[in-house]
């Protein structure tokens, strides 16, 4: 339930603060008033686009922010868990835009992709317009209005994965039978392909490691000479080497060692010193006659390397991924081999599927059937109190046999006569846009008193092309609607609005240069006069107070000001 409405610097709306209440609350003003607004700012606040046009003349940007009570809300309780935004029972929603366009939404202070937003939001609200019969027109909105009706969510769900699996299957096999028209002559190949890398036999790091050995044989004579002469210089220098040169020193210093022991710690170091000289002089003596290889040694790594960079650039690939080159054509050609048995048992798996499905989308019809004709008589009932006493409602269920849609095999279309004589025609082909509007208005209140959805309607002038006793049919039944959660109705027909159990007054005022929207809770004596207003226009009169006072009375309603508040809105 929407608890508190806070809109800043919105429209012509500079600052306007709302606490709603559970029921029915009836929004009146006069035209251009913008009545609306509150309904768009709303829409702003579950995550509806938005441009800087939004925002008042001269202000930096727009703010509104909505708070909902989650009393008995469990959908939006439990998508706030898994977002892990949960707040204690309630939600409170924020939007800013500014006038560069740019928008920002949170949800309990959290900055929040406005897809997350409209998540919420579809199940926090439901918000119909005036215009409401276009969307029923198309066959989609009518299935999924008679599944919301009859709960089918359940029954959905096999439908849909059945459907689903059985295309990938149905993919898969195509994609088999469609490779076995070349099968043949493709397997050749691939025999072919993978025989030739077979042979190869490329083990991994291999590639690397012959590259490096062709590098070192190719040089092969500057390396020798460099590791001769190092050599010279550390071990075999006939006696000018660094060996024999420490040597020397040590056998200099040993004598006079005694005369200070000083000397002790750089004899010592001398002394280490000529075993890694020793051993770097054998290191490099190792490194030379290894560098004395077999000529053919050099032709076979070149050639090798010659072998695998052809492969490479035949397959197109890095000569390292040759391995996984060879991995891929031998499952492809394992696949090719088998693909006869494979075709078998994916056909035999999706006659499997298909009967699944077959079964899911039966049940699933049986209660779209008993869905829409419960759905059809409440309709009819409703059009019949709606002015249109000769008026027929039904929804025709067909199923498609042989389709296997994931929303079932099922063609749903509602048809409409609006008059006694007249056969059903489809919902779309209906003429007056009156009509059109209370079939509407009898679908959605019809819809609404089975949904297990949000408890708070806004209905935007959905009354519109009715009056006299029929606009207060649509009254109660708006009223009903109330009773079992909160709705909010933007109206000009006082036969609507008496039937609230609150309402609120939505006035513009201007002073020549700007102009301002002001929101009041209205009274019990301060709605006798807009009613009256609403019943006799400009001047109102004694008699219209009286009638706008029976039409009160004849409802019952409690005093809307101790049951909501308003912070009226500062000039």
């Amino acid at each position: 339930m929407l608890t508190q409405l806070q809109i800043r610097d919105f429209a012509i709306i500079d600052s306007a603060e709302l606490e709603l209440a559970h029921g029915l609350t009836a929004l009146t003003g006069e035209t251009g008033a913008g009545k609306s607004i509150l309904v768009d700012a709303v829409m702003l606040a579950i995550g509806a686009r938005a441009d800087a046009g939004v925002v008042r003349h001269g202000c930096e940007r727009a703010e509104i922010s909505a708070v909902f009570d989650l009393t008995g809300n469990t959908a939006a309780q439990a998508w706030l868990r898994e977002q892990e935004l949960d707040a204690d029972g309630e939600v409170i929603l924020r939007r800013t835009i500014g006038s560069d366009g740019r928008s920002r939404a949170y949800i309990n202070g959290q900055t929040q992709p406005l897809q997350q937003v409209r998540a919420l939001g579809e199940r926090l609200i439901d918000i119909h317009g005036q215009q409401e019969f276009l969307t029923l027109t198309r066959r989609e909105a009518q299935r999924d209005l008679v599944d919301a009706h009859g709960n089918h969510a359940a029954l959905l769900v096999p439908v849909e994965q059945h459907a689903r699996a059985l295309r990938a299957l149905e993919r898969e096999l195509a994609t088999l039978k469609s490779a076995a028209s070349e099968r043949d002559s493709r397997l050749d190949m691939l025999r072919y392909q993978v025989q030739e890398l077979a042979a190869l036999a490329l083990a991994p790091g291999e590639v690397e490691t012959l590259l490096a050995e062709s590098q070192r044989l190719a040089h092969r004579g500057k390396l020798a000479q460099a590791a001769e002469v190092a050599l010279k210089f550390l071990y075999e220098g006939d006696g000018q080497d660094a060996h024999a040169l420490l040597g020397r020193a040590i056998a200099t210093l040993r004598p006079v060692s005694d005369l200070d022991p000083k000397l002790s710690p750089a004899i010592a170091l001398v002394d280490e010193a000529l075993i890694p000289l020793k051993e770097a002089g054998r290191a490099l003596a190792d490194y030379l006659e290894s560098l004395d290889v077999d000529p053919r040694r050099q032709e076979f790594v070149e050639s090798r390397i010659a072998s695998i960079e052809q492969l490479a650039r035949k397959h197109r690939v890095d000569a390292e991924a040759l391995t996984d080159v060879l991995a891929a054509l031998e499952r492809e050609l394992l696949a090719l081999e088998r693909a006869d048995i494979t075709v078998a048992d994916l056909e035999k798996k999706a006659a499997s599927v298909r009967a699944d499905y077959d079964a899911a989308a039966q049940a699933l019809t049986e209660a779209r059937l008993k869905a829409a004709r419960a759905l059809s008589s409440s309709v009819t009932a409703l059009m019949r109190g709606l002015g249109m006493p000769g008026g027929t409602f039904e929804i025709a269920v067909s199923a498609a046999d042989g389709s296997r849609d994931p929303s079932g095999r099922d063609t749903i279309e509602f048809l409409v006569s609006a008059n006694p004589g007249q056969p059903p025609k489809a919902i779309a082909k209906v003429a007056s846009g009156g009509e059109l509007s209370r079939i509407s208005l009898a679908v959605q209140v019809a819809a609404a008193h089975q949904s297990n959805g949000p408890s708070c309607m806004i209905f935007d002038e959905v009354d519109a092309g009715v009056g006299g006793a029929v606009a207060e049919m649509v009254g109660r039944e708006l009223a009903a609607l109330g009773r079992r959660g909160q709705a909010l109705c933007v109206t000009h027909l006082p036969q609507v609005a008496s039937q609230a159990d609150h309402q609120l007054r939505v006035a513009k005022f201007s002073d020549g240069k700007t102009s301002r929207t002001r929101l009041s809770v209205l009274s019990i004596e301060e709605r006798v006069e807009e009613l009256a207003r609403m019943l006799a226009g400009v001047e109102v009169t004694d008699t219209a107070r009286s009638h706008a006072r029976e039409l009160l009375e004849r409802r019952h309603v409690p005093d809307a000001a101790s049951t909501a508040k308003s912070s009226r809105k500062r000039r």
